[in-house]
């Protein structure tokens, strides 16, 4: 599947912060489950060089991505629609996001970073079957808890 990424926009910023509704324990990522997250997602002051939208070859929003930069080191974060979770297109969704990542910031670092929640194993195979390698956890509070992610580390 080919994906177009664009600037983040409110229309399509609206529909993954209200619309987009995950099922069983991937509940924990719909947007509106923490406030927090939420306001930060739909300032329109975060959107530029950060948030893009990604659509697929028909112009349909598919997914999303955040790039952040700690320490001169690039921080993926993303997320797939939700009925478009678990069907096999996340290796391909990442690795597009990734390639526009490095090309977008002309990224010359070795290495990229990501975070996930421990108990999402689904995504932790799809990173691992691409090269991301664990290398720390650590305990976060959102969605009205405290959870244990994983920081997991990919050279490029």
């Amino acid at each position: 599947m080919g994906y177009v990424f664009q600037p983040m926009n409110r229309r399509y910023a609206d529909e993954i912060a209200y619309r987009w509704k995950y099922e069983g324990v991937y509940a924990f990522y719909d947007m509106t489950a923490d406030a927090e997250d939420l306001a930060e997602f739909t300032d329109e002051r975060n959107w530029p060089g950060r948030y893009y939208a990604v659509l697929n070859e028909n112009g349909e929003l598919t997914g999303y991505y955040s790039y952040s930069f700690l320490s001169g080191i690039m921080w993926i974060g993303f997320g797939l629609k939700p009925e478009l979770t678990g069907i096999g297109l996340g290796a391909g969704f990442v690795d597009a996001g990734i390639a526009f990542g490095v090309e977008t910031f002309a990224y010359r670092q070795d290495h990229i970073m990501l975070a996930v929640a421990s108990f999402n194993s689904r995504a932790i195979h799809v990173y691992e079957k691409l090269g991301f390698q664990a290398v720390q956890t650590y305990m976060q509070n959102t969605n009205g808890g405290k959870y244990e992610f994983i920081k997991m580390k990919k050279t490029i």
